[in-house]
């Protein structure tokens, strides 16, 4: 199953590869990491799948992320579409961070190095970097594909007014413009409906998923007023990032699993199923620490949700909207 990225005319797969748990010699690692061996694994079993996508960062483990993605994937490079990011500091050097041209254009060199190919498929702003204009970024990433080293060019992590400035200013002075944005979606957290999916859907830009099961939240391992098991605790950067109300969190997970026990499914199959029926989704990217846990999440290609079953996940996990969004609702009545 794939969906288009964005108007590009390239099929991207509905579930990707995360790879932030390959290596574990860093800080953005889950414990209990993945190393190359059953990197392997994991990587064979999702090409078995029909996946293409396969995400990685320069900072997942300190580039070991990438450097046990370029041992493996060199015989079927061509099979898959290739995405990483840069912003996150990669050395000690005071340049060595950022958005500048000049971190860009050595994060990109540094990144074919160390996965051992010629070009990147997809080269994704990390997280919008507010001490260096839009424009001096857009310039490196316009001239790496100029240069035949990376082929479309994301963002990830931006608010809607900065991707809509550097959709911008790429049209103003003629540069490659983001053909997608990487962004934290879930049941739990479905923040990016307010103002960042209207603003995909109008400019034509695809959304790949990070964190689709809110660090294993949504697994269902997790039971309401008992002591977190072991072996699914959240990693250490997802603690810090995902800010999640557990009060909300079970009252969700308890539909998931009602529907999860109906279908004979798991509830991260479900939980995986909402956010790739979603119709401006491109692509779900699943993060494992284990080949059973990547082919269990993977079972979710295999069936869909019903309407009944995606408006009940909808009222049960509905967010709070927002001024103007309500506003604009009630008026738009008016014209129906």
């Amino acid at each position: 199953m794939y969906n288009y990225l964005a108007d590009t005319g390239v099929k991207l797969s509905h579930f990707g590869l995360g790879t932030m748990t390959f290596g574990g010699d860093g800080r953005w690692t889950n414990k209990g990491s993945v190393d190359e061996a059953l990197a392997q694994r994991m990587f064979d079993v999702s090409i078995e799948h029909g996946v293409n996508l396969i995400d990685t960062a320069d900072i997942y483990s300190n580039g070991m992320a990438e450097e046990l993605l370029g041992n493996i994937i060199s015989i079927k490079r061509r099979k898959v579409f290739l995405a990483t990011k840069v912003r996150g500091r990669t050395g000690s050097g005071v340049n060595d961070i950022g958005l500048s041209k000049l971190h860009i254009i050595q994060g990109c060199e540094d990144s074919l190095r160390r996965m051992k190919t010629d070009y990147i498929d997809l080269y994704q702003l990390h997280v919008f970097d507010p001490r260096t204009p839009i424009e001096e970024s857009i310039s490196a990433l316009d001239c790496l594909v100029k240069q035949g080293k990376v082929r479309y060019i994301g963002c990830s992590n931006f608010a809607a007014w900065q991707i809509m400035k550097a959709l911008g200013k790429s049209e103003y002075y003629n540069k490659e413009r983001f053909v997608s944005l990487q962004a934290h979606y879930s049941l739990i957290n479905r923040d990016i409906e307010e103002e960042i999916v209207p603003l995909l859907q109008d400019q034509k830009l695809g959304l790949i998923v990070w964190s689709p099961l809110e660090g294993g939240f949504l697994s269902g391992k997790y039971i309401e007023g008992k002591e977190t098991p072991q072996g699914v605790r959240l990693s250490d950067p997802e603690k810090e990032i995902l800010k999640i109300d557990e009060q909300r969190g079970f009252s969700i997970i308890k539909v998931v699993k009602e529907i999860a026990g109906y279908r004979n499914v798991t509830p991260a199959q479900v939980a995986l199923n909402y956010l790739r029926q979603q119709e401006y989704v491109t692509s779900v990217l699943i993060g494992a620490r284990s080949e059973n846990q990547l082919i269990e999440n993977l079972g979710a290609l295999s069936w869909e949700l019903t309407k009944e079953e995606i408006a009940k996940l909808d009222l049960a996990s509905r967010p709070v909207k927002y001024y103007p969004k309500w506003l604009q609702e009630i008026t738009s009545k008016d014209r129906l």
